[in-house]
C-alpha cells in the first residue's frame, strides 16, 4: 500500500487535504498513518460509515467502469498479473483524464412520479482540474504537455492490445464438468 500511496503522491498535480479510504485493514492500519502523517502535513482524515458503499459513490462507480469493465471480477495475484495491470493503468489514467469527456449531474427535481436530471456540459477531468485555481501553472503545463504529445486513438489501441495481453485466470472446471467431457 505504501508503495501505491507513493505513486499517488507523485502524480498529483495539486495536493492532497484529506484523505477519506475505505474501512478495510489494509488502509487504516498503524504504519499507513505514521506515512500519511510524514508525508503529508495538515491531512485531514475522514471515514466511510461501514457496509454503506453509498459513501465511497464516486470511487465504486469508477470501480465498475474503469476496472470491472475492462478486467473483470477474476482474481489478478501473480507478480505478473500485477505487473501488466500497473502497465495498463498507467496508460488508462491518462487516456481517462486527458481525453475522456465526463458528464457531471448539477441538479435533480422530481415533480410526481418523473424525475428530471440536468448535466452539465462535457469535459474532461483535466479540463475543469484546469478551470480551478488549485492548480498552479508548472503542473498545468505539464499535463497540457503530455495531452499534446499524446495519440489518445494510439493509446485506447495500446490500452487494449495491453488487455489482449494481461492473462485472465480462467474459471476452474469443476470434477462433474471434467467427467461429462470425458463420458
Amino acid at each position: 500500500m505504501e508503495a501505491g500511496v507513493r505513486q499517488i503522491l507523485a502524480r498529483l498535480p495539486f495536493p492532497i487535504l484529506e484523505l477519506h479510504p475505505d474501512n478495510g485493514r489494509e488502509f487504516l492500519n498503524a504504519h499507513l498513518v505514521r506515512f500519511w502523517g510524514e508525508q503529508i502535513t495538515g491531512l485531514t482524515r475522514s471515514r466511510s460509515r461501514p457496509y454503506h458503499k453509498t459513501d465511497n459513490r464516486c470511487v465504486e462507480q469508477k470501480n465498475a467502469t474503469l476496472v470491472r469493465a475492462y478486467v473483470g471480477h477474476g482474481r489478478l495475484d501473480t507478480p505478473e498479473q500485477c505487473a501488466a495491470l500497473n502497465a495498463l493503468y498507467e496508460q488508462m489514467w491518462v487516456y481517462y483524464n486527458l481525453f475522456q469527456p465526463v458528464l457531471h449531474l448539477i441538479e435533480t427535481t422530481a415533480s410526481g412520479t418523473r424525475v428530471r436530471r440536468k448535466w452539465d456540459d462535457a469535459t474532461t477531468p483535466f479540463e475543469r482540474l484546469a478551470a480551478t485555481p488549485v492548480l498552479s501553472p508548472g503542473p498545468r503545463t505539464t499535463l497540457a504537455g503530455l495531452r499534446e504529445r499524446t495519440n489518445p486513438r494510439a493509446l485506447r489501441r495500446a490500452i487494449y492490445a495491453d488487455l489482449e495481453a494481461l492473462v485472465l485466470p480462467r474459471p476452474v472446471r469443476t470434477l462433474q464438468a471434467t467427467t461429462e467431457v470425458a463420458a
